[in-house]
Order: structure tokens, then sequence, then C-alpha cells
């Protein structure tokens, strides 16, 4: 049977900017000074509707996307009064400094710690998982996907603990490669990487984020129509999930789904 790939990354190369090959943008920056300098690392959807995302700081750009109200997005510079994002799908564009606002998650400043009195017990190693189960967190992912699924009819997914292995090895592979993208410079595509480690699927795709939780990483997924559809489609019955800790984004996540 064909394999159906859904392999969803819209990249808008805006990217450009930096390196002056795309005339319509230089044009704009000609006039528009570029920054990348006193910026905030995220910014906050403020607009009570969807945003719409350009390929310039105009409006009479084309539109590359939409943003929502409440949705956190990277900021890697700034136009004039028009920041340039790149969002969770891996599309780049620029959004209007009217309708967003610098976002620093909560506890990014941690609080001084009290000099102890007495030297602090080395902590004992977490306990490694025991076969067959997940954390807390990838189970906490795996239900919001489920319950969204039962709302449109389709099956909840099961965990393949193989699927599982592959998809925190992404992860790791993500923070320690220091890249966010769907091919992997160690492991390429996430199909690639599937059969490598002796995975057989019908289907597959996969859903990246960089977030500060489950619950935030979620929400950003089922306001992008590509990895909404990941989520929801209903070829696919068994998910692998993993997390690594990210220095830049908090977490990375990545769903990966396969079906049989």
């Amino acid at each position: 049977m064909k394999k159906t790939l859904s392999f969803l990354i819209i990249l808008t190369v805006l990217c450009t900017v930096f390196v002056s090959s795309s005339s319509s943008i230089v044009a704009a920056a000609a006039k528009t000074p570029f920054s990348r300098t006193n910026i905030p690392a995220q910014l906050q959807v403020t607009t009570a509707a969807g945003l719409n995302v350009r390929s310039g700081p105009a409006t009479y750009f084309t539109k590359v996307g939409v943003v929502y109200k409440g949705q956190i997005v990277d900021c890697i510079g700034k136009l004039g009064d028009w920041y340039i994002i790149h969002m969770n799908n891996d599309t780049v564009g620029v959004v209007s400094g009217k309708y967003v606002k610098p976002y620093y998650p909560p506890n990014s400043q941690p609080a001084p710690k009290p000099a102890p009195q007495n030297p602090a017990p080395t902590p004992a190693p977490a306990p490694e998982q025991p076969d067959g189960q997940i954390s807390a967190e990838a189970q906490k992912i795996l239900d919001l996907a489920n319950a969204e699924r039962a709302k449109v009819g389709a099956q909840p997914l099961k965990v393949d603990m193989k699927v599982m292995e592959v998809a925190n090895l992404k992860a790791k592979d993500m923070v320690e490669k220091n890249y966010f993208s769907h091919t992997s410079p160690t492991y390429g595509s996430p199909f690639d990487m599937l059969k490598q480690f002796g995975v057989s699927y019908k289907y597959a795709g996969e859903n990246l984020a960089g977030n500060t939780s489950a619950e935030r990483a979620h929400n950003a997924w089922m306001n992008s129509e590509g990895h909404r559809k990941n989520i929801l489609n209903p070829n696919y019955n068994y998910i692998g999930i993993g997390i690594a800790d990210s220095p830049k984004y908090g977490k990375i996540y990545v769903q990966m789904f396969i079906g049989r």
C-alpha cells in the first residue's frame, strides 16, 4: 500500500532579511531599519481576532500565516514597528507591533536562594521510567490529543514504546544539535528515522513544538491547521511522545504518529 506521508512544513524564507537576497524584503529593509538587539525573546498576540503574518513590514506584503490572541511566538528581529517571528510550524514572518507585546515565561527570573546553613545533601538520581510506562507530562500530551480526537469521533491513540524511543531521541537531538526542523542532521526525516529504528507503518507524521508546558504546546498545535490535522487524523492509531529540556524554548516536544 502506498504510504501517505504527512510531513507538514511551511517555510517562508524571510531569513533573506539577514542575507539581503530577497528583493521585496530588501527594498522594505532599505527604508526600515532592521534590529536584532533590545528585542524580547518571545511575543504574545494581543489582538482580539486572528493576526495576519506577512512576508514584509507592511500590510501589502503577502500573507504567510495567522496567529491568534494569547498565542506565544518566538521573536528573532525587528523591522521598524514590525516584529520578525518564528512560529511553531517553522514559518517565519512579520507582524505589526501594535498587536503583540513582549512575553516573559513565569519564573523566568528565579528568586535568589538564601545561603544554606548546612551543606545540602546530594539528591538521589531520579528513577528511570519502567518499561511500558510513560512520564506524567507525556501522558498529559496523550490525554489532550485523545480528548480532541474524541470530539471528532476518531479512535484514541495508543502508545507505541518503540515510537516513544524514537520521539525522545529526536527531541534530545534537536536540543543537542541546536536546530528546530523536521529534518535531523543526525537521522534525516522522521520517516527515515522511524525506518532506521525498525518501525513499520502505513502512515506517519510528526509535530514539533518549543514551549514551556504540555498544555501550551498542545494549544499551539491545535491553533495550527497542519498540526491539528495530524492530531485528528483517523489514519493514525499509535503515537510516540518525546520531551527534552531546552535552554531556548523551555522544552522541546515531539509527537510522532504512525498508522498500521
